[in-house]
């Protein structure tokens, strides 16, 4: 019986540390922080093996529809949101609507406001040097794209380097329970698809096959767009700025992340809005933030400073700027 009692208890511990950031950093307290967390690797490994479902679920045009939508705004709200607004306090908004884009946030299941943008700004302050947690120059490209969040040691949220935020209660619920979302996110699709399935079976879809693309393939392709620029944009690309780590500007990352791609661009000058500085480097992102201050849900939006737009690049300055532009 008391062994029972103990798996039961461990269990409920693991469940608990799942629903629960809190408990899951005081357990992984304990342990060696390199070693990866099974707790939070398993669910992430999961939702990749449970992209093949769409074997047996199939595929209609809605469903296609819904995954892609859920890409485009779910970016949106990491890029414009957990990064240029949380990470860097490049716009002003409501306290009402703080909220609303750190829930957008969480609904992309990369963990709470208050972590994500922590570990940016940490991240910011080490680029490519000892301290920084992602980086593919120090570490190696496998670890800076999805080896390092799934440790115990980044289980915590540097909540000294997010003090401004860290003091709002509802943002400190939302960063301890930050699964909540995406469960719920997962929850209204299933129920949509079903009703769909109901109400229009003409559309040819259904509860399981709405979660499978709506949600799950969805996430995941969104996870691997974002985790791009912690890993590839800094090996890949063109170099503007002599900046002091290896950042790097690449179109195609800026497509697929909605202008994060311009990265270079961003660790020359974090605190502008606006990371394509020139008129032909697409931005989405601050091309949708710019329709929101139109409308009054955003104000302050920080631009790029002429200094910086006339600062010398590395073809001025005669540096070597094909071995800049090489992978390391």
């Amino acid at each position: 019986m008391r062994e029972i009692q103990r798996i039961m208890l461990g269990l409920w511990k693991l469940l608990q540390s799942l629903f629960d950031s809190n408990e899951a950093t005081a357990r992984a307290s304990h342990k060696n922080g390199r070693e990866i967390d099974l707790a939070r690797t398993v669910p992430f490994l999961g939702l990749h093996l449970a992209v093949l479902a769409v074997i047996w679920v199939g595929w209609s045009p809605v469903a296609v529809t819904v995954a892609v939508s859920l890409y485009i705004v779910r970016m949106f709200a990491i890029t414009g949101f957990y990064h240029r607004y949380f990470s860097h306090r490049t716009f002003r908004t409501s306290r009402g609507m703080q909220f609303v884009f750190a829930c957008l946030g969480a609904s992309a299941a990369q963990r709470g406001p208050l972590w994500w943008a922590a570990n940016h700004r940490h991240h910011h302050a080490y680029s490519d040097k000892p301290g920084d947690v992602h980086s593919p120059i120090i570490r190696g490209l496998w670890w800076s794209h999805i080896g390092w969040f799934l440790t115990h040691d980044q289980l915590a949220t540097k909540l000294n380097r997010i003090k401004d935020f860290a003091r709002y209660p509802e943002l400190r619920f939302l960063n301890r329970f930050d699964t909540l979302v995406p469960i719920g996110l997962a929850v209204i699709l299933f129920l949509f698809g079903k009703w769909l399935g109901s109400s229009y079976p003409n559309l040819g879809t259904n509860g399981w096959q709405m979660l499978v693309w709506g949600f799950v393939i969805s996430t995941v392709v969104l996870w691997h767009g974002t985790f791009t620029i912690n890993s590839l944009s800094h090996l890949f690309g063109s170099r503007r700025y002599p900046t002091s780590d290896h950042s790097r500007n690449n179109f195609l990352l800026a497509i697929i992340t909605l202008g994060e791609g311009w990265h270079n661009n961003h660790h020359q000058y974090c605190s502008s809005t606006r990371q394509g500085f020139r008129w032909w480097e697409i931005d989405v992102t601050y091309y949708l933030l710019r329709g929101l201050q139109l409308f009054g849900v955003i104000w302050d939006i920080r631009p790029v400073p002429a200094w910086v737009l006339n600062h010398p690049n590395l073809d001025e300055m005669g540096q070597d700027t094909d071995s800049e532009k090489m992978a390391m």
